[in-house]
């Protein structure tokens, strides 16, 4: 009996106690997606349901060494990074990235909560542009990242806002862009110049935290086990569809539940 091609992906990103992002949900949602996750540390975050009590950073020649250790020996079929907390760790994982560039690269850049909160310095941004973006297959903002970005919010006209992100030579997911009933996930393909949008009904979700990291992380799955990206973002976002409407955990509710 042949077997199924598994993946391997590789993340670059931090660890959260609770399980429902960072690496914790990268891994879960590759293995889900029948892929192979292995994983270099960026940061340990401390928090609960409620706060996030610390972001400790672990030194840029570690996360490098950690990652080096795994791609000079076993390989990756894509890579994937996630919170990159400082410039210095930017330019590291950068400086690495680019001799990796024969396999698929996706960006997802943590530099904007939900609310619109900045997360990471001006200088840490400016690192993803110039270091980072230019060696990515694929970027995945949300819409929060994309306005952050562009300097307008991308609803305001996304065919100019996926155009102006690409301009780094990379494609783009601009993620949750609402419209009415729906939130939208638009991608730009820049291979061959495609708008594809991927809208999907509103849910009421008492819990969003890890949402993005799942999508990039069954993206990055799929990449790994050679679908083309068109078809890579469609059984992703079929994926997620699964994730968000059927049994998931809720872990904010679980506890509040628990502690009445």
């Amino acid at each position: 009996m042949e077997k199924e091609n598994t993946g391997k992906v590789f993340l670059i990103a931090g660890s959260e106690p609770l399980g429902s992002a960072g690496v914790q949900a990268d891994i879960k949602a590759i293995t889900r997606c029948g892929g192979w996750a292995a994983a270099a540390l960026t940061c340990i975050v401390d928090e609960d349901t409620s706060q996030i009590k610390g972001i400790h950073h672990l030194p840029v020649e570690l996360i490098v060494s950690q990652a080096e250790s795994f791609l000079s020996t076993v390989g990756a079929d894509c890579i994937k990074t996630g919170v990159l907390p400082t410039k210095e760790i930017i330019e590291g994982v950068a400086d690495l990235l680019a001799n990796y560039r024969d396999v698929p690269i996706l960006i997802d850049p943590v530099i904007v909560n939900f609310a619109g909160e900045q997360l990471v310095s001006n200088e840490a941004i400016d690192a993803y542009k110039e270091k980072l973006f230019p060696l990515a297959t694929l970027i995945t903002p949300n819409f929060r990242e994309a306005e952050f970005l562009l300097g307008f919010p991308p609803q305001q006209d996304i065919e100019k806002a996926l155009h102006t992100l690409s301009n780094w030579g990379c494609s783009v997911i601009i993620k949750s862009i609402c419209e009415g009933k729906y939130l939208v996930d638009y991608l730009y393909d820049k291979q061959n110049q495609q708008i594809t949008p991927f809208p999907k009904k509103k849910l009421e979700l008492t819990d969003r935290n890890g949402t993005g990291d799942t999508l990039a992380s069954s993206i990055a799955t799929h990449l790994a086990k050679g679908t083309d990206l068109q078809t890579a973002v469609s059984r992703a976002e079929a994926y997620m569809h699964y994730f968000l409407s059927g049994p998931r955990y809720y872990i904010s509710s679980a506890i509040q539940q628990k502690n009445k």
